[in-house]
């Protein structure tokens, strides 16, 4: 935050001076300035904000907000509220965070010409500020998540459903508005940075049609309208009615702060401190399915292995996970399934039979994968990490790591064996970090 807001006399600048989005806004014609918005990572933008801003113009320009968080987000920083919009570790819209969307929807509302509204978001900002149109149940936009998640929807296709649906996604947000000028500081935790994608562009404009959302919602339903009748009955009424959203007049800005990019060049930097050569590379795009991304990851460490060149990969990404039936289903997230998928292709690569033994360069590699916000999937860990001695583990032990995979329940192997990473929340994301790393006696 404090490398993109700075105050320069009576200047506020917002942005990188060297990019072209920068703006720069003469305090003295600034009323007040107003601060929302939702993420993981709210509460420490939003501190980061007030200590980039400075006492002297939180004061002078009585700089107070509201940011939908994660209830073990919330704390005490001064005039912008912290509000717990749902629970750690479910990331499903909730009541409370229906309550913090209608409080962040009046204090836009409130502005007048000469004020600024400033907007932070970052990832899981689409569960934490939901606000279901009329005629649709917060509980029907519960059981919506549900099932795009569980049929491997991508994030697109999930946010292409969710800004149909809402008042405040899909540039709602701005419509609802009335300051002249709303900045948004954003977190991305989309490839690509797409930013109407991002907690579905609640400052964005929406390109996205009810056609294109009913017609996602129908193919994960499979003709099972039961699960949310509402949702169903409004978009083919905004179709035949072809209504077009409520225009807007106030000026926005919206500003890309930090991505998985940064994340994979931060570890590159770490990665160099600590004497590998390595290699990088951040996804741009939707990958596919975690177990070939895991596969794929394990081939590349198996070749880098065998030959010279860097002994350190490093890549960021966010695969998606199709999970099995419910009545097999086990517990897990898509780093601990990309994480199985790459240990079981190390032994068929390696091995050919499970309980052979494993060649010599398997003894001096690591490779571990995690989401940046410490959560995967609804589980207690951030991802799973692979070496030789937890291959040991594996064949002492006996267990078929194909049936962990096939039920989505790498969580339960990576326990048993030590392969679980949990650092707990870290309060930001952006997207998961790969890495693998070889000894060759440097």
């Amino acid at each position: 935050m404090k490398e993109n807001v700075r105050v320069e006399g009576d200047w506020l600048l917002v942005g990188e001076k060297a990019a072209d989005e920068a703006v720069r806004l003469a305090l003295s014609r600034i009323g007040r300035i107003a601060v929302v918005g939702a993420g993981k990572a709210g509460a420490g933008m939003a501190a980061g904000l007030l200590e980039a801003l400075g006492p002297r113009v939180v004061a002078e320009k009585k700089v107070s907000g509201w940011v939908n968080v994660p209830a073990d987000c919330v704390r005490e920083i001064g005039p912008i509220h912290l509000h717990a919009a749902r629970p750690a570790g479910m990331n499903e819209p909730t009541a409370e965070g229906v309550f913090g969307a209608k409080k962040i929807l009046e204090i836009v509302s409130s502005l007048g010409a000469d004020d600024l509204c400033i907007c932070l978001i970052s990832g899981g900002g689409s569960a934490l500020m939901p606000a279901p149109v009329e005629g649709v149940s917060l509980e029907e936009k519960q059981a919506i998540t549900r099932l795009l998640s569980a049929g491997g929807a991508n994030i697109e296709e999930l946010n292409t459903v969710r800004k149909q649906l809402s008042r405040i996604k899909g540039c709602g947000l701005v419509r609802a508005c009335r300051a002249a000028r709303l900045i948004t500081l954003i977190i991305s935790d989309v490839l690509g940075d797409p930013l109407d994608v991002i907690a579905s562009g609640p400052t964005v404009a929406d390109s996205r049609t009810p056609r294109e959302a009913l017609a996602i919602l129908e193919r994960y339903a499979g003709g099972n309208e039961h699960v949310a009748p509402g949702a169903f009955r409004y978009l083919r009424r905004m179709m035949a009615a072809e209504e077009s959203k409520h225009p807007f007049s106030c000026a926005v800005t919206n500003l890309v702060i930090g991505n998985n990019a940064v994340a994979v060049d931060a570890a590159g930097i770490e990665a160099e401190r600590r004497g590998y050569s390595h290699a990088m590379h951040a996804a741009s795009k939707l990958e596919g399915a975690a177990e070939e991304v895991g596969r794929d990851l394990a081939r590349m460490a198996l070749k880098m292995a065998s030959e010279a060149g860097p002994d350190c990969l490093i890549t960021g990404g966010e695969p998606t996970v199709k999970l099995a039936a419910a009545e097999v289903r086990g517990k897990g997230g898509r780093n601990q399934q990309l994480v199985l998928a790459a240990l079981m292709e190390m032994l068929n690569a390696e091995c050919g039979v499970r309980n052979a033994e494993p060649k010599q360069e398997s003894q001096r590699f690591c490779l571990l994968s995690a989401g940046t916000d410490g959560e995967d999937g609804p589980t207690d860990a951030a991802g799973a990490v692979i070496d030789a001695d937890l291959i040991a583990r594996l064949r002492a032990s006996q267990l078929d790591p194909a049936d962990y995979l096939r039920r989505n329940d790498a969580y339960s192997l990576f326990d048993r064996l030590g392969g679980l990473i949990k650092t707990g929340p870290t309060h930001t994301n952006v997207c998961d970090v790969r890495v693998v790393v070889f000894d060759r006696d440097r």
